[in-house]
């Protein structure tokens, strides 16, 4: 993932406490939109896909 498109979900609005989620066919990076220059987190497809899964299933309700 050399040169990652960032993008956050378009419920953050103008806010800036939220993620960024840079995708690549087999690889998945997430970092911190008010520390962008920090550090980033790297998955591959298929942890990623199961962490989606997941959330979807709304495994992660507070």
């Amino acid at each position: 993932m050399n040169e990652r498109q960032w993008r956050k979900s378009s419920h953050s609005g103008s806010v800036h406490n939220c993620v960024e989620v840079a995708l690549a066919s087999d690889s998945a990076a997430v970092r911190d939109s008010k520390n962008p220059d920090g550090g980033i987190l790297a998955f591959n497809a298929q942890s990623w896909h199961s962490f989606l899964s997941a959330v979807r299933a709304d495994h992660y309700r507070r």
